[in-house]
């Protein structure tokens, strides 16, 4: 993943991304092509300028015409920078392929399982939802103890979570960083590696995003 689109701007498709990637410079040349994550759509970049007064880039591409077209096809959709049909790194796996996982505790104890998936702190946060009610596992190696697709479970360790302190039911409780999109992305998560920009922790064995190095530039 290299970007979010998180905004619009004027009629011609202009649009503001999130960057996930710390070289926009490398990523968004003019004549570069991006892909919506999980799918095989293109994205020719047409223009690419730092946004001038706030964060992030105006990003417009050659496929999108206008405004409304941005506006439908675009919104809070991930952008990558490698096909979803391209050979993956072995241990990694799309956002998508959690949702659904059991999640378990070192101790065996059912918690409940994975139902959406985001990105805050430079890491990957499973939103899990179960007999606790709903609670937040931050993917980094030590309280993701395990993350196994292929057996449909992810294990986590309580005493690292600290989960009784963390009131997620309470009203006045806020997520260190809720930027979860409206639809859920297709997004890889990769292997836990707390402080890498550009590639987003999710678990131990878990492998790195196809392009950055919980997640990446991919």
């Amino acid at each position: 993943m290299v970007a979010l689109v998180r905004g619009f701007r004027g009629l011609r498709g202009h649009v503001r991304v999130e960057l996930l990637t710390d070289r926009p410079e490398n990523r968004f040349p003019v004549g570069a092509t991006l892909f919506l994550e999980g799918t095989d759509e293109r994205l020719t970049i047409a223009e690419a300028t730092p946004v001038a007064d706030g964060r992030g880039w105006w990003l417009r591409f050659r496929e999108i015409g206008d405004r409304s077209a941005a506006e439908e096809r675009l919104r809070d959709r991930y952008l990558e920078i490698v096909q979803p049909d391209e050979p993956r790194e072995e241990g990694r796996w799309l956002w998508h392929e959690l949702i659904g996982l059991a999640v378990t505790s070192t101790r065996g104890e059912a918690m409940g399982t994975i139902t959406d998936i985001y990105r805050a702190g430079g890491a990957e946060v499973f939103v899990v939802r179960g007999p606790r009610g709903e609670f937040d596992v931050p993917g980094v190696r030590g309280i993701v103890t395990e993350l196994a697709p292929e057996r449909g479970v992810m294990v986590v360790d309580l005493d690292s979570l600290a989960l009784d302190a963390r009131p997620v039911e309470d009203e006045d409780y806020v997520r260190p960083r809720d930027r979860r999109p409206r639809k859920q992305p297709k997004r890889r998560a990769g292997p836990p590696r707390p402080g890498a920009p550009e590639t987003q922790p999710a678990a131990p064995g878990a492998p790195r995003d196809a392009a950055p190095e919980p997640g990446p530039d991919a």
